[in-house]
């Protein structure tokens, strides 16, 4: 069974717990506690793959906060980063935890693919009130290498459900990619082990 582990940033009343519920049990809930963080676990059935899902819903941190999401991008597979669009603080500090996130990875947390990263602009049903346009948040998304969709969590089940599949998709996708990595790295490895050693014990 493959291990796949998401989580869900974004800042304070942008509804990130709301989406995950929505996805997990098809149900809306409109407020959560803030001061808790949570992991969830769903098993489920995709491209012939029985995969263990995990999604960890951290404490809402205030949009103005430092942050180092040290512990989430050692621990995660794939990013929902979430926005409120009738909010543009929100707007604004999803851009930053995306910057934190594809900022030039250090010696000690170097990654062999890039993490799979959705940017989801929430609220769709309050564009009444709207605040940060659709063309920015595909902007946004494009210029950092990152999938894109704006919804409500409130009104739309079926859309939530399908964003959740979609980043799913794009991990599974990178651990393949990773895993022929490592394949090829220890072919290679091996082929070298055997070029020096192997000649060596012909010539005894």
């Amino acid at each position: 069974m493959n291990d796949v582990k998401l989580t869900v940033l974004g800042g304070e009343g942008t509804g990130k717990s709301a989406l995950i519920v929505r996805f997990l049990t098809k149900r809306f809930i409109g407020e959560y506690a803030s001061n808790f963080e949570s992991i969830y676990n769903k098993h489920l059935f995709l491209e012939g793959k029985q995969l263990n899902l995990e999604i960890y819903d951290p404490c809402s941190q205030p949009q103005k906060a430092k942050f180092s999401l040290t512990s989430e991008l050692h621990w995660a597979d794939g990013f929902v980063i979430v926005y409120d669009i009738s909010d543009r603080s929100s707007f604004a500090f999803a851009k930053a935890l995306i910057y934190r996130i594809r900022e030039p990875q250090t010696s000690h947390r170097k990654r062999a693919v890039e993490s799979a990263v959705l940017l989801v602009g929430n609220k769709q049903d309050l564009c009444h009130v709207r605040e940060v346009g659709w063309i920015e948040g595909h902007r946004l998304a494009l210029e950092n290498r990152c999938q894109f969709c704006e919804l409500s969590a409130a009104e739309q089940s079926l859309e939530v459900e399908m964003m959740f599949i979609r980043l799913i998709r794009d991990v599974l996708t990178n651990l393949k990619l990773k895993e022929k990595r490592r394949y090829s790295g220890s072919k290679s490895m091996a082929k070298l082990i055997n070029n020096v050693f192997g000649k060596r014990r012909k010539s005894v």
